[in-house]
């Protein structure tokens, strides 16, 4: 069974776009739709992560309907939460981050893994085989350490980027998702601090 603590980045991506166009336009996607705005393959690699969304009690899929797929419930005003937006990150090269209160949005608090503490604008494409596109917000959850695997967003030398973590014994590596970037590999005199970790996606049209 899959469950809220397994959502990776790119289901994360697809649940998004689920709500952005449910909400901004009125009208659930279609599987081929799906696979088109996320980067899959084909309808089949959509309809395998629709049901693993379906199954996790994040959206409801009418069978036989070219546009049965819906948010679970997305109405309910018990299950939304008001999260800021501080800032950007970067998906390609590290840039500079604006610490100050830049907007506030009202989510669905089952977009994301964990409550997330913030949003970032992602500048850059490094992450887009993970379904995180630039102009992307990535929800943070605020932590000073992650586990190996996990997307985080990092401070390094001062400024702050989105990538996936990579541990080794004592190295330390932060990797892309896109094979036109180069993984950055830690230096121990490097002023280098995990931010957060990554728990949700919001794609706004």
């Amino acid at each position: 069974m899959y469950s809220m603590s397994d959502l990776s980045p790119r289901r994360a991506a697809i649940l998004a776009f689920i709500h952005d166009r449910v909400d901004g336009q009125g009208q659930p996607p279609t599987l081929a739709e799906i696979a088109q705005a996320c980067g899959l393959a084909s309808r089949g690699a959509a309809r395998k992560h629709v049901l693993a969304l379906s199954e996790a009690g994040l959206i409801d899929v009418t069978a036989r309907q070219a546009r049965g797929i819906r948010p679970a419930d997305f109405r309910a005003r018990a299950d939304r939460l008001q999260v800021p937006i501080l800032g950007r990150v970067a998906a390609g090269l590290p840039i500079g981050a604006d610490a100050g209160l830049v907007d506030t949005l009202e989510l669905d608090a089952r977009l994301f893994a964990a409550r997330p503490d913030y949003l970032l604008r992602v500048q850059g494409d490094s992450m887009i085989e993970d379904g995180i596109l630039d102009g992307d917000l990535v929800a943070v959850r605020r932590a000073d350490d992650a586990y190996d695997g996990q997307t985080v967003v990092a401070r390094l030398e001062g400024e702050l980027t989105i990538k996936r973590l990579s541990r080794g014994g004592a190295h330390v590596r932060l990797l892309p998702r896109n094979p036109a970037y180069a993984p950055i590999e830690i230096q121990p005199d490097q002023e280098f601090a995990i931010e957060g970790v990554f728990c949700g996606l919001v794609r706004r049209g």
